[in-house]
């Protein structure tokens, strides 16, 4: 599967479902690898955003030259993943948001502190930072670029694809993506339909198999919950 549609899928579905997807098919098949979860601590700065990119990685300390560097190379459809080093001074800030808003990247993700959120909170680009912090980083060294890095307790690699909303970001390759696509949409579709039913007024224990499910639970008998609209 390219890239492109991909993308276009990913964006109608949310990374809950995705996860979801991912944990059906690991119960399934063990071999498979459970997708990697950015720290929970590396949040929005604005709400109502889906991230859907590409990695181009950044490595820097307390400085933001290779971050303008990282602006300068990366493409539209890449999110700039900035592993900042526990740095205490801001890496990013309003000013490259616009630059990568006007490049067509798809976002900025930093380890690391951030600031003008007020800026930032005006644009449309998905944008997500650990910490905020008025002071500004240096200019003053080169760090790495295109290389694998570590953000949020994941490691991450150029090319690896970032899905992202308000509940968190999730990091896998485009062919893990591509083959829990169809589960995640499935899923999507059911929950969809749970929801419609309940604001007409059924109720969502009358579409699981709830009692079953404990009853077996009870006798120690393998089960699963399940829908059953």
């Amino acid at each position: 599967m390219l890239f492109e549609e991909l993308r276009d899928r990913l964006l109608k579905l949310s990374t809950a479902c995705v996860c979801d997807a991912n944990k059906m098919q690991r119960s399934h098949d063990p071999a498979i690898e459970e997708y990697r979860i950015i720290d929970s601590a590396i949040r929005p700065v604005q709400s109502g955003r889906m991230l859907v990119g590409m990695a181009h990685t950044v490595s820097c300390h307390n400085d933001f030259l290779t971050v303008i560097k990282a602006l300068r190379d990366a493409v539209p459809g890449e999110v700039l993943v900035i592993d900042s080093q526990n740095s205490d001074r801001a890496v990013t800030g309003g000013l490259f948001p616009a630059e990568a808003n006007r490049k067509g990247l798809a976002g900025i993700v930093v380890d690391g502190p951030c600031r003008d959120i007020t800026t930032i909170r005006s644009l449309s680009l998905p944008y997500y930072a650990r910490s905020v912090i008025p002071i500004a980083g240096m200019t003053s060294q080169l760090f790495e670029t295109q290389v694998p890095v570590s953000c949020g307790g994941v490691v991450i690699h150029p090319g690896d694809i970032l899905l992202g909303d308000d509940d968190g970001i999730v990091v896998a390759t485009l062919a893990e993506f591509s083959a829990v696509l169809p589960l995640a949409e499935q899923i999507h579709r059911k929950e969809a339909l749970l929801l419609r039913n309940m604001a007409e007024g059924r109720s969502l224990l009358d579409m699981l198999n709830f009692e079953e499910h404990c009853a077996a639970v009870d006798a120690g008998i393998k089960s699963t919950l399940e829908f059953t609209a």
